[in-house]
């Protein structure tokens, strides 16, 4: 059952977060910075954490979708939680997938990395959306967190 309890402000430094962000492609032109990222899950927090958010390019991100989750392409972002650790674990964005996405939605890319930054810090809270109730909240606090940052509703249709 994910917990109850809301997302912090941004404004809140009460939390402890240790964030390394790890640029694993050639041409970072376009991607956030340090403090971008630092700022997302901060916002999305509501808990203490230990987050690696790693950026791939299509050959890792391939080969971690497949070998972890049987998958034969990439996917825009992975999560890999550390269960014996509260609030601890990997943010895998694919970088190719994502600026695709982002073009093919006509959405803004900095935008589009913010949403899924949230959305892989959700996760390692223990938020899903497997199911449809649980896909509702997860994708509610998702805009509420979005949103709040300045950025449009990222289920709104352009």
């Amino acid at each position: 059952m994910p917990p109850t309890k809301k997302p912090c402000e941004p404004a809140n430094y009460k939390l402890k977060l240790r964030l390394a962000v790890q640029y694993a492609v050639k041409d970072r032109s376009g991607m956030p910075d340090r403090l971008l990222f630092r700022r997302w899950v901060n916002a999305a927090l509501m808990e203490s954490a230990e987050i690696v958010i790693r950026i791939v390019d299509l050959p890792e991100g391939e080969a971690l979708n497949r070998d972890f989750r049987g998958k034969q392409s990439a996917t825009n972002v992975l999560t890999f939680i550390y269960g014996d650790l509260p609030c601890a674990g990997d943010i895998v964005l694919c970088a190719p997938i994502v600026s695709r996405e982002a073009q093919q939605q006509h959405k803004n890319l900095v935008a589009h990395y913010a949403h899924l930054t949230v959305h892989g810090v959700l996760h390692l809270q223990g938020y899903d959306h497997i199911d449809e109730e649980d896909a509702v909240i997860m994708e509610s606090l998702e805009t509420e967190i979005i949103t709040r940052l300045g950025y449009a509703d990222p289920y709104s249709v352009p």
